[in-house]
Parts: structure tokens; C-alpha cells; sequence
């Protein structure tokens, strides 16, 4: 080894005057700064660079060849850097993230600190910092003996001997657990992976060898660009694919980072001040959003959450936790069908995620983000369709349009309360929805058994607008025939402006008893005068709903309510339906 090592320096002195001692690399930056600090309090002149490919090496240095040579020699014999240690030059190192330590003295030389490089052009204060990627040239390596090879490796903490084993079964070569434990399993897959690349099969990487595993681990990443981005505003620091998406704008508390190519990745880094209670409202807010699908796990803490979610367009993955006051994390949104490289590009983002003390001022929200349908510039998760439907027993069972909830992955009342449906009538039109939670409505339908006047005034109560209003509007108009336009007896002929979002909804006499169920607009390619509707009349409902096992309540005649209260009586039994995907 010294004798190489003599060879190297050799080298190094004809292409340049100085050189540095790596003696370290990590393959995320939280662990290299962790490692950087104990290096530190021992060793004078110890920096951190970025090498590329998500690895970050440690060095001493830089020095002349000569005293690099010796100090080398010193402080390997005296165990204080590892023993696969070598020299490399200095334009091996573009990207310094860690400045010259001030640790303790120690027996080694004390030489000279390297002249601190030009800064670079400050960004502008708005623009989170990418950190730059150093161009990849080989670097000298030294291999190793089987003995070296196996003292070295023990320096290896046990996050790196876990991800060796992450690595290992990567390439096909090991199925038992990840314990980082080297026992024999993963000495048979050591074996197996040198003998698959030509190396001498030992069963014990040598340094080499595992940068060269990692390397073709990493090579999933190819082409995603993954860098250190230094958000200032947010007070976050995290490796992200800054070749496929880059800073957009902020909309708190959300730093948002959009796609800039043809991969329909997103990322979201997360900052506001808050506490608990602040925490628990942003893990009920983000699972309205439609970058959180609803399909996946949900774990919440006392200081944290995460959020999974996952359909057939896209994968998200939320992690936030709270800590002094600040409330940080992040959300990656990744197209379905790659789970390869979402995983692997997670798993770099969870390791480099790092706090500062800065946090986005809540008030930062651009008119842009500001919208009934947005929630800080996100688009709140819309259902396919919205209609109106009205309690018919004290048990919170609802009638609705048969049309409506035909498909739906899921049914929801009022956007909160799950429902399924247990009748349906498709000829008549109507469905019986049953909330799965037993709810307590304000009024439910009194259904009117005597026949009602013709041209008498009625009302339908519904959502017209698609629940953009909280409350349900009343739409008037007059009974025109109690037939429907083919003399069909369990229909009746309204003339009255009803939209799309009142199918479903009562339609009530002047004193608030249920006359029918409106119906949706017929789909047989006739076209209608706008103020022509339909409703399923009271007599067939009840019929269904008998037969549904269902009970209802009538009344006979017609009474008369103040306008006022007739609003206020149909709006308590009127509820909105939402089929969603």
C-alpha cells in the first residue's frame, strides 16, 4: 500500500502541487455532515464535497505531495482516518460544501489552509439555491487486500452496511433481511456479485468494489440530476430531481417545484410556524388535494405525519413533523408505473432533508392561489359528479338520482359522510343511499299522498351549482300534468328551470310536503324547452322505498308556509350527494 500510495504522490506532484487525503464518502449529505463534525473536533483542514451521484466525500487538505505522503502514513498509524485512506487531486474536488474545520491540535503537522475558492454570484433572495454538480473524473483508488478490504469495511456504520445489502438485493444477488449484518448470506452475495463483474471472488468488498456497487445502484438516477437545493425561505435543505422539475413559486405553505420536462413529477416542500393543532388541520387539509390520492397508508403522530396515496395516474408521498415551533416537510408527487426510481429518489430525499431556522411566512400566497376551488395553489380533489338528495327516515337514509351514483367509487353526503347505496330503481330513476355512520337530520320528507292541483306553484330544493353554495337553493316554478310527456303515471311534468345539480333534490308543495324526486334531463336525444323537468312522483317513491325496506312519512293536503320558512324546511331535508372517483 505505501509503496502505491509513493506512486500516486508521484503522480500528483507532476500534474499539480497540491493534493488532499480523502478519507471518507457518505451517500447522503445529513450523514456526511454527521461524520464531518467528529473529523473536526480531531483533524485540522477537513472538507466536505459533493462528488455527484448522491455521495459526499471527506478530505483533508489540500497539501503538498510530500507532507501529504507523511501525514498520510501518521495518521493512518495512529487510527485516525481509515485505513483505505489515499491522495487525489485536487481538480478531483469542484463542489465544497463543508469550510476548513477548527478542531483540537493533534501529533499530525500543522500546515497551511488552502486559499478559500471565489464565491460564486449570490442568487437572488426568492430563489432557492441548486446546489452544482461536479463534472465525474476517475479518482485514484487504491484497491485493497482481503484483510485491508475487511478493516475498512468495519469503519462502515450501519446505515451504509444496510444500504450495501439494499444494494446487493438490487442486483439479484441476496434475499434475506436488511440488519446490516454481514453474516453469511451477504458474504454469499458479496461473492456472487464479484464473481457476476469480473472481480476476484472473496465474499468481502473492498472500497472499490463497493463504490462500484453503489454506482450501479445509483444508476437508476441517471439523468434526474439530483442535487442539494437550499430553499432560504422555507428554511429547508433537500436533494431533489432538479432534472425534471424545478422552483415554480411560493404558496404557504408550500414551496412549489413544477415539472420542466416531459416527467410529470412534482415536489412540494412544506414550512409554517404552528403547533399541534396547526399540524392536525394541515394533515386534515392535504388529504382534501388531489395530489394525495385517497387509496394509501396514513400514520399521525404528536409530532409528525406521512401520507401515501396512490391511483392509476400518479404516487404521492407526504412526510411532515413539527419541531420548535416550525412545521417543515415535503410531498413527492411521481407518475404511476415507475416505482423503481420514485422509490429511489424518496429514499435520497427522507436522508438529506435538513432544517434551518428560517420558515415561509404564512401571508405568502399569490392572487393566482387564491380560489374556491385551490388550496395555496393546489387544486382541492373535485368529485365526478354533484347532485341532491333528501333524508327520508330519522336514521339519515336519503333518495337520490339513480343516474347519479351509478359509478362511483365512493358516495359521500355533504363531502364528509360516506354512504352506499342499498335500493335502486332504474326505471324509476331513483337510488336509496345509506350513510355508513347513522346520521341525525335536522327534517326528512313528509311525502303527500292526495293528488296535488295542476298549475299549482312548487319548488325544487337542490345544489345547482355543484355545491359551490353551502346551502341548497330553491327553484320555483308549476305543476303542469301528472303524467309525463308518454302518459308515464309515475312521473310528473314540471315547468320549471331546473339545472344539472338539482337532479336528486324534493320537489315540495307551497307547504313543504314532498310532491316527487326532481329527475335528470332525459338523455334520448330530444330536445326540450329549458323550463321543461320531470319528477318521479310521490306515490311510486314510497312504493320503492317499501319495497327497500325503508319507511317514510305522509300527509294529506296542502298546506302554506311563509317563503322564509319554506326555504328553511327544505334546505334541513335537502343534503348534497358527490360520486367520486
Amino acid at each position: 500500500m505505501a509503496g502505491a500510495a509513493s506512486v500516486l504522490v508521484a503522480q500528483a506532484a507532476i500534474a499539480q502541487e497540491r493534493v488532499f487525503i480523502q478519507i471518507e464518502a457518505q451517500p447522503s449529505l445529513a450523514q456526511a455532515e454527521a461524520a464531518l463534525r467528529g473529523y473536526a473536533n480531531r483533524l485540522d483542514n477537513v472538507n466536505g464535497f459533493s462528488l455527484g451521484g448522491g455521495w459526499y466525500g471527506i478530505a483533508l487538505g489540500p497539501y503538498s505531495p510530500d507532507d501529504a505522503g507523511q501525514l498520510l502514513r501518521n495518521l493512518r498509524a495512529n487510527g485516525l482516518i481509515p485505513r483505505d485512506s489515499y491522495l487525489a487531486a485536487t481538480s478531483e474536488y469542484r463542489d465544497q460544501f463543508w469550510p476548513v474545520g477548527a478542531g483540537l491540535a493533534t501529533d499530525a503537522p500543522v500546515l497551511p489552509a488552502p486559499q478559500p475558492e471565489p464565491e460564486a454570484e449570490a442568487a437572488p433572495a426568492d430563489t432557492p439555491v441548486v446546489e452544482a454538480a461536479p463534472e465525474p473524473e476517475p479518482q485514484p483508488v487504491i484497491d485493497e487486500t482481503p484483510r485491508e478490504a475487511r478493516a475498512s469495511e468495519a469503519l462502515l456504520n450501519r446505515a451504509q452496511r444496510e444500504q450495501l445489502q439494499i444494494a446487493l438485493r438490487w442486483a439479484g444477488v441476496y434475499d434475506a433481511g436488511i440488519d446490516g449484518a454481514f453474516g453469511r448470506g451477504t458474504r454469499n452475495a458479496m461473492a456472487a456479485w464479484q464473481s457476476q463483474n469480473g472481480y476476484e471472488v472473496t465474499g468481502i468488498l473492498t472500497t472499490a468494489q463497493r463504490a462500484a456497487l453503489m454506482g450501479q445502484y445509483n444508476a437508476v438516477l441517471d439523468g434526474l440530476d439530483m442535487r442539494m437545493v437550499r430553499d432560504e425561505r422555507a428554511g429547508i435543505r433537500i436533494e431533489m430531481p432538479t432534472g425534471v422539475v424545478g422552483f415554480d413559486r411560493y404558496e404557504a405553505p408550500f414551496a412549489l417545484y413544477e415539472p420542466t420536462g416531459d416527467l410529470q413529477a412534482r415536489v412540494l416542500l412544506i414550512s409554517q410556524p404552528g403547533d399541534r393543532q396547526s399540524m392536525g388541520g394541515l394533515y386534515e387539509i392535504m388529504q382534501t388535494l388531489e395530489i394525495v390520492p385517497l387509496e394509501g397508508a396514513r400514520e399521525r403522530s404528536r409530532d409528525g405525519f406521512t401520507l401515501t396515496g396512490a391511483n392509476s395516474r400518479i404516487v404521492s408521498h407526504t412526510e411532515v413533523s413539527l419541531r420548535d415551533g416550525h412545521i417543515k416537510g415535503f410531498t413527492l408527487i411521481w407518475p404511476a408505473g415507475d416505482e423503481e426510481r420514485r422509490e429511489r429518489v424518496l429514499g435520497v430525499m427522507q436522508s438529506s432533508f435538513a432544517r434551518t431556522d428560517a420558515v415561509l411566512d404564512p401571508a405568502e400566497v399569490s392572487d393566482a392561489g387564491q380560489s374556491v376551488d385551490l388550496v395555496s395553489g393546489l387544486e382541492i380533489r373535485k368529485p365526478i359528479a354533484t347532485v341532491s338528495g333528501f333524508f327520508i327516515d330519522a336514521g339519515g337514509a336519503v333518495v337520490t338520482s339513480a343516474e347519479a351514483v351509478a359509478s362511483c367509487g365512493r358516495i359521500t353526503l355533504d363531502d364528509v359522510y360516506e354512504a352506499t347505496v342499498v335500493a335502486r330503481d332504474s326505471t324509476l330513476g331513483v337510488a336509496a343511499l345509506r350513510p355508513e355512520t347513522a346520521l341525525a337530520p335536522r327534517s326528512v320528507a313528509i311525502f303527500r299522498q292526495d293528488t296535488p292541483r295542476l298549475n299549482s306553484e312548487v319548488a325544487v330544493a337542490g345544489y345547482p351549482f355543484g355545491g359551490v353554495l353551502s346551502a341548497p337553493t330553491l327553484t320555483f316554478g308549476a305543476l303542469e300534468d301528472l303524467r309525463g310527456l308518454g302518459g308515464e303515471e309515475e312521473l310528473q311534468r314540471l315547468a320549471l328551470a331546473a339545472q344539472p345539480g338539482d337532479a336528486g333534490g324534493p320537489v315540495i308543495d307551497a307547504g313543504g310536503a314532498v310532491l316527487g324526486m326532481l329527475l335528470p334531463k332525459p338523455r334520448n336525444g330530444q330536445s326540450l324547452p329549458g323550463d321543461v323537468a320531470f319528477a318521479a312522483d310521490a306515490a311510486a317513491l314510497q312504493a320503492f322505498l317499501t319495497g327497500a325496506g325503508l319507511r317514510s312519512a305522509a300527509t294529506q293536503g296542502e298546506g302554506a308556509m311563509a317563503p322564509e320558512d319554506l326555504t328553511s324546511a327544505a334546505g334541513a331535508m335537502t343534503v348534497k350527494v358527490s360520486c367520486w372517483e
